[in-house]
């Protein structure tokens, strides 16, 4: 534990810190807390993007996770994931186990009124090909 934390109650646990999410979130900002509850198997999302970052926590199971210049990665129950949103497409989230539910918690920083995600079109997809990591 760093002195950082050493402050910290007994049952208060710091997870993950990423500073460099800071400059990402956009002005005016609302945090939003979403959770994500896939059935086994469940591919996830299509292809997407969202409107700002997100700072996430796998609550159980598996999450086949993957952004656009990344591998995909596997994400473990009590382990987090960080998506800096914008222009950048989340290709994956995805249930990795074949027989039992999956679940993360994320908090999203958003211009209000946004959509929590938008659906990426073929044609973009296409375009983008050559920027998905370990994909033909």
């Amino acid at each position: 534990m760093s002195t950082e934390h050493a402050h910290l109650p007994p049952g208060v646990e710091v997870i993950a810190t990423l500073p460099e999410a800071a400059p990402r979130i956009p002005a005016g900002a609302e945090a939003r807390t979403i959770r994500v509850t896939l059935a086994p198997g469940d591919p996830g999302a299509p292809p997407h993007r969202h409107p700002g970052p997100l700072f996430g926590y796998v609550t159980q199971g598996e999450i086949l996770f993957e952004l656009e210049g990344q591998p995909p990665r596997v994400v473990k129950a009590g382990e987090a994931l960080f998506e800096p949103g914008g222009d950048v497409i989340h290709y994956q989230g995805a249930n990795n186990l074949p027989d039992a539910q999956s679940q993360l918690v994320v908090t999203m920083f958003a211009p209000p009124g946004t959509p929590v995600l938008t659906v990426v079109s073929a044609e973009e997809l296409a375009e983008r090909r050559h920027l998905r990591v370990g994909r033909p």
